[in-house]
């Protein structure tokens, strides 16, 4: 059921991201990471267009709400998710492959459960956000409408988020990049189809864009599944394997102990949003409106850091598994090299063409273009240092480490960001909320940079012990000239 001990081997060594040159073996395992996340950024932006250009203004205000409410139920999930893959990329550098089998499937059978529950507590607890959001009354009830329509497809969308983690942290970035061209391209087939009603289907409005976005989830999900067992791919669960979905205490331990703060970083940048966005909803209609456009441009911003540190964070996990300390440095350089060659670029572009982006979004001759060209001229550049902060963060949860970084954001993003916008408010008005943002980003690269350097956390315990003998056999094959199998991308 488990394979036999060679093909063990052979599936352990699919995906090794412990030998070869450190920046070659990221770049080729980050690229793929990097464009799925980036794909999945420009089908929220193509969403946002249909929307927008469909629906106008009063609708693009409603989804800039209901996302971010979104991101933040996602958060809740995402936390165990990033515990499990620690864990797992672990075990594959430890060639430990039943280990990693028993997290990946206590984590997707914990996220199964989790999903459900965050289902039914979002459809019930959707008017009261949005309230606590203080979301305008002209956007209210079609953000209610297009929320609660991707809270049913929550469980299908979360579990598929979890297997791609899991692929990810196993060394393969190739698989969940094919999944979200799938995912995206139905998205984008059903989203005018749905909204419009053309043919036989009936006009739904803001809800068809989300019932597009659910049925995206569920059929990329379905596919994912069928892929992983016809390939046969390593963290595939056969016969008595199956009984790893039943949550593990020791595994249970871990997703909780570790999770839990891994999540409340997510949480902690989802409420900061949420609050940045609840004070935008003060200015009016029109600036959520423009803020709404400027998010959709951001989030393509913070999608190199978030692929670029699953990436390294997956790297690091794996040779720390493997005892290669030697190494860990070295990936974290080569990831700050990667995110400030990536995210420059894309700041530059963004800059340069703004006017053009963001009509994408409001229409050409919108007023609320030029308030959020002011606000893009005054954020954009600050994602350059939260993304390298977020590489550092990145490189000690590899090895478990979790409650410091938690506690930079919870200063950076709550104590500064908020503190500089009530110091500043008075006198510069809603220009204190977008300097908040590289206010809160300078802090948060100080304080990550000083932890790294200085924290201790290459002390803290491996989540899965390394097999001694694998940790010398993979020392000597690093001056092997055939290496081994290189990373899946």
């Amino acid at each position: 059921m488990g394979g036999t001990g060679d093909d063990r081997q052979r599936e352990s060594a699919r995906g090794d991201l412990t030998q070869g040159p450190i920046g070659r073996t990221l770049l080729v395992f980050a690229i793929p990471t990097l464009a799925s996340n980036i794909i999945q950024s420009l089908n929220g932006s193509i969403n946002a267009i249909w929307v927008g250009r469909f629906l106008g203004e009063r609708a693009l205000a409603a989804t800039a709400n209901a996302n971010i409410i979104m991101f933040l139920m996602f958060s809740v999930v995402f936390g165990f998710g990033m515990a499990a893959t620690v864990v797992v990329a672990q075990a594959m550098g430890a060639r430990n492959l039943d280990a990693a089998r028993r997290s990946f499937g206590s984590a997707v059978g914990f996220c199964f459960l989790l999903s459900l529950a965050v289902a039914l507590a979002g459809w019930l607890c959707a008017p009261a956000l949005l309230r606590l959001l203080a979301t305008p009354a002209e956007a209210f009830e079609p953000a209610l409408i297009y929320l609660r329509v991707i809270f049913i497809a929550m469980p299908a969308t979360l579990i598929g988020v979890m297997v791609m983690m899991g692929l990810r942290a196993a060394g393969d970035a190739r698989t969940p990049l094919i999944f979200m061209f799938v995912s995206v391209g139905v998205d984008i087939i059903l989203n005018p189809v749905l909204i419009l009603g053309l043919g036989p289907i009936p006009a739904m409005g803001i809800g068809g864009s989300a019932a597009a976005t659910a049925a995206a989830g569920v059929i990329s999900l379905t596919g994912l599944l069928v892929y992983i067992y016809r390939k046969d791919l390593p963290l595939r669960l056969r016969g008595a394997e199956l009984g790893y979905l039943k949550p593990a205490a020791d595994q249970m331990r871990i997703l909780i102990v570790k999770g839990l703060p891994m999540g409340f970083q997510m949480i902690i940048m989802s409420m900061s949003g949420l609050v940045m966005i609840g004070l935008v909803n003060r200015e009016g209609l029109m600036i959520t409106a423009a803020y709404g456009a400027a998010q959709q441009l951001w989030t393509y911003l913070q999608m190199p850091a978030m692929a670029i540190g699953s990436a390294v964070s997956a790297m690091a996990a794996q040779n720390i598994g493997a005892g290669r300390w030697d190494r860990v440095s070295r990936i974290a350089g080569s990831g700050h090299v990667l995110l400030l060659a990536v995210t420059g670029v894309m700041v530059a572009l963004m800059l340069l063409f703004d006017r053009p982006l963001l009509a994408l979004f409001l229409g050409d001759g919108s007023p609320a273009i030029e308030q959020a060209r002011h606000m893009q001229h005054i954020v954009t550049w600050s994602f350059l240092m939260f993304g390298c902060a977020m590489i550092f963060f990145a490189v000690m949860r590899a090895n478990g480490v979790v409650y410091g970084p938690l506690l930079i954001l919870v200063i950076s993003l709550f104590g500064v960001r908020l503190g500089f916008y009530e110091a500043t408010y008075a006198m510069i008005g809603a220009d204190g909320l977008w300097l908040s943002f590289p206010a809160g980003s300078a802090t948060t690269l100080l304080l990550a940079m000083a932890l790294y350097l200085h924290g201790g956390w290459r002390r803290a315990k491996l989540l899965v012990p390394p097999n001694a003998e694998q940790c010398r056999e993979a020392t000597n094959a690093e001056s092997d000239p055939a290496g081994r199998i290189r990373p899946i991308g």
